[in-house]
């Protein structure tokens, strides 16, 4: 794909890093506040490329979040057709490494846990999918990035989780010990029973 060029006049050609081919999935939030859900089709060190059915301005400005990667502060250098070229600005925080991929796939759940917030009263959430290491969850009073929090499943005891992600009222959760095999087959099939009723 030929160089892009910025928005202003004159302005020469985008000489980026070569970008390799990648699909994950992404949510931005603009500076409104509103959250736009994007695909990451390729990535470098200094920028990507994403499939984003919603408009973007050139030289806005985004809190990019990949899931399971990590989160970045990112420029729109161009928007054409619903694709866009991203470029991360150097205050922000890079996609990390050190969030490494899952173990496990995750399994698509619909469920509600106790969540627990340091120094705060227990209150519900609701679950969309889980995994023996972790989990993802909708939250009203989003936490913070590596917050830990405790989580408690019925009929179980309270787990200690570390958030990974955040995106949007969305977060994942990653257990700090991983559930046993046996205890994870039982929680989806209570699960699987709690949300077929």
């Amino acid at each position: 794909m030929p160089a892009r060029k910025f928005a202003e006049a004159g302005a020469p050609p985008i000489q980026r890093r070569e970008r390799r081919p990648t699909s994950l999935s992404a949510y931005a939030t603009r500076k409104d506040g509103s959250v736009v859900e994007m695909t990451v089709v390729d990535l470098s060190c200094d920028g990507c490329g994403v499939l984003c059915p919603s408009k973007l301005d050139t030289g806005e400005t985004l809190n990019l979040a990949v899931l399971r990667r990590g989160t970045a502060r990112a420029v729109v250098r161009w928007y054409e057709g619903g694709r866009a070229g991203l470029s991360f600005t150097e205050e922000g925080a890079v996609l990390s490494p050190a969030l490494e991929p899952r173990c496990h796939e995750r399994i698509a759940v619909d469920g509600e846990v106790s969540l627990r917030r340091a120094g705060k009263t227990q209150f519900r959430v609701h679950i969309y999918d889980i995994c023996p290491d972790g989990c993802k969850a909708e939250f009203v009073d989003r936490p913070e990035l590596g917050e830990q929090l405790w989580i408690k499943f019925d009929a179980m005891d309270t787990l200690e989780a570390n958030v990974r992600w955040i995106a949007g009222a969305k977060a994942g959760m990653r257990f700090s010990r991983p559930l046993h095999a046996a205890v994870f087959d039982m929680l989806i099939a209570r699960l699987g029973a709690a949300s077929a009723s």
